[in-house]
């Protein structure tokens, strides 16, 4: 592939060239965070990022980027925020995805965690221009990005903090694994609407993981014939006047007024390649025989699936990504200590639902870790 600057080709996800990228849309990508030190981030005062080389892959140069909340640089810091942690958190994001979620800090902040995040390789702040967006071949290849970040953690914490680790989606099916595979290595483990399963059943997975794999293994970049109606998104980019009027109390509600995800690392239409696709079939594989998480999991989803052809306003209070019910069947079967907890009205990230379902989320999780993460 070849080698650009400052700029990032797209391509459509109904189109393919025998994997081959082709230019769609030209994105520009802002400067990365520096590898020695923190800087502060693009969500503002009291966010700090910094670059971790990673080891080279077919495509070049490889980076994730980590992410950090500092509360006392915070105006916006929850009162009665702790001013030293107990224990640290590290977030995971889902697919086509990034780290934006400033609240989700601040609570965890409040609640005595150093919290931090991760942008994994080829998402977000740690997109390269040279390749392929979200583009991976093995889950496990996101334990050097892990890793890495720990490291800084454990540097900043000292080695015996104690460590939550927390995806969304697909990040909660990479933490999933990752815990699976490091008994011992966590304190607590928690999942947002994470993709345990494909869509569908375990036998539509049984079908399609084997043809998948064979093109996989052809053409790894291959686009598959997928669509993306935009509908997710939808939700988070805030009320329109086609919603008709706001909400009493809307106003001052980044989920009416839009949680604003940057168009240029959250994409509509973002393609799904064969060798992806097959990595996460894997996974889904290995969730379905059962994993051996040994910390205490919590997993969070909304009440309801809603995944349709046409917009409708239930969408903004269901999960329209992720079949939830297959979520919580799949949840038991992660570990020996399992909560699994249900939000009627959240979305697929149910902390970026509507007020009064987020006050819900976060009540639960505060209570939750008061019982598995406070010692």
């Amino acid at each position: 592939m070849a080698r650009r600057n400052s700029k990032v080709e797209e391509t459509s996800p109904d189109r393919t060239d025998g994997g081959a990228v082709l230019p769609e849309e030209i994105v520009e990508l802002p400067a990365p965070p520096p590898a020695d030190r923190w800087t502060p981030d693009v969500l503002g005062a009291g966010f700090q990022a910094r670059t971790l080389p990673l080891h080279d892959d077919d495509e070049g140069e490889v980076a994730a980027t980590l992410v950090r909340h500092v509360p006392a640089d915070d105006p916006d810091a929850l009162p009665g925020t702790p001013s030293s942690p107990t224990f640290a958190v590290l977030y995971l994001h889902g697919w086509n995805d990034y780290f934006y979620q400033r609240e989700l800090a601040r609570r965890w902040s409040a609640d005595g965690g150093a919290f931090y995040a991760l942008d994994l390789r080829k998402y977000g702040r740690s997109l390269r221009a040279h390749q392929t967006r979200g583009f991976m071949e093995s889950l496990t290849v996101y334990d050097e990005d892990i890793h890495a970040a720990l490291k800084v953690v454990r540097a900043e914490l000292g080695v015996g903090t104690d460590l939550v680790l927390m995806g969304h989606s697909t990040g909660g099916l990479t933490a999933a694994l990752w815990a699976h595979r490091h008994p011992g290595a966590l304190r607590a483990l928690v999942l947002n609407s994470p993709w345990l399963e494909l869509q569908g059943s375990a036998i539509l997975r049984g079908v399609a993981q084997p043809i998948v794999g064979s093109l996989a293994k052809l053409q790894p970049r291959a686009v598959l014939p997928t669509s993306d109606l935009g509908f997710y998104q939808r939700t988070l980019t805030g009320w329109t006047d086609d919603d008709g009027p706001l909400p009493d109390g809307g106003t001052d509600d980044p989920f009416y007024a839009g949680w604003a995800p940057d168009p240029r690392w959250r994409v509509v239409g973002a393609p799904i390649r064969a060798g992806w696709l097959a990595a996460v079939l894997a996974g889904h594989q290995q969730v379905a025989a059962g994993l051996e998480i040994s910390c205490p999991v919590l997993v969070l989803t909304s009440g309801r699936t809603l995944i349709a052809p046409r917009w409708s306003p239930q969408m903004r209070e269901t999960d329209t990504v992720l079949d939830v019910e297959q979520i919580r069947r799949r949840a038991l079967q992660l570990g020996p200590l399992v909560t699994v907890a249900r939000f009627e009205g959240a979305i697929h990230d149910v902390t970026l639902s509507a007020r009064d379902v987020r006050g819900r989320v976060y009540a639960e999780l505060r209570r939750w870790s008061r019982a598995y993460v406070h010692r």
